[in-house]
Parts: structure tokens; sequence; C-alpha cells
């Protein structure tokens, strides 16, 4: 995997292209317990009208793009063959949250592979709905 990420950066910009994310449940009891037993941080859960939403911790002006679960029957299903959201790892070692996918309920389906020029590691898992996640990490 080539990636010139350096490349891509956009001098002058003030945000980040993407400015919010939803990761599609059909379970949200279930996918919640997922990802906050893999990533490590507790989700706040809200409903949104007809959705039921589970919120990633987000700090304002920080890098990266806040986004949720979401369980919403009419427009959101999870598919592991769609656009892939990379979390960066909490603990700083991709490994450490990849080792606990499998334990939560998901599926490993690349280890903790290293990503060319500097860019760190990333690895690949499918979480309890079926949606295809990366986690990613400098080290």
């Amino acid at each position: 995997l080539h990636l010139n990420f350096l490349f891509f950066r956009k001098k002058g910009m003030d945000r980040n292209v993407v400015g919010w994310f939803e990761i599609p449940t059909l379970d949200l009891n279930r996918a919640q317990k997922f990802y906050e037993e893999v990533l490590g941080f507790k989700l706040e859960r809200q409903t949104v009208g007809t959705s039921v939403m589970a919120f990633f911790p987000w700090k304002e002006d920080a890098a990266g793009s806040p986004g949720s679960l979401i369980q919403e029957d009419e427009f959101y299903h999870p598919s592991a063959e769609g656009v892939v959201i990379y979390f960066t790892s909490p603990s700083g070692d991709a490994a450490n949250e990849l080792a606990r996918v499998d334990g939560a309920g998901g599926k490993l389906l690349r280890d903790k592979t290293e990503i060319a020029d500097g860019h760190g590691f990333y690895g690949l898992a499918l979480d309890t709905e079926g949606n295809r996640i990366a986690i990613h990490s400098l080290k």
C-alpha cells in the first residue's frame, strides 16, 4: 500500500474535508458494546428524530472528524463493501485495539500492517454489524 498523504494536504484550509460520519447498525446495543470494548471509551446515546445514535467522543477544534453509530432502518444499512472509517488508535498502537476485535464479537481481517513512507500502521476489521473499519497508529 503506497499512499502519499502529504501530496493531498491543502495549504490554507482551516478544517478537514470530512465534517461528520455515521456508521450504520442493525443492533445499536451490540454495536455500541463492540466499539466501547475495542476502542476503550464510552459512547453517548441519544434519539434524534426516528434515529437512535451513539456518539463517539470528540473535541471541538481538534484534528479528525466527529461521528456516531446510527440505527435507522430506512436509509442506513451496514456494509463491508463501502466506505472504510479509519479510527485513530486511542492507545497509540493499533495492535492493542486490533487484539480486542475478535473478543468483542467482530472479525479481524488484516493484522497491523505498515503503511509505506512513514505513514504509520493500520489493521482492518469487521464490526458486529458487518461494517469494515480500520484502526491506525503511527507506531
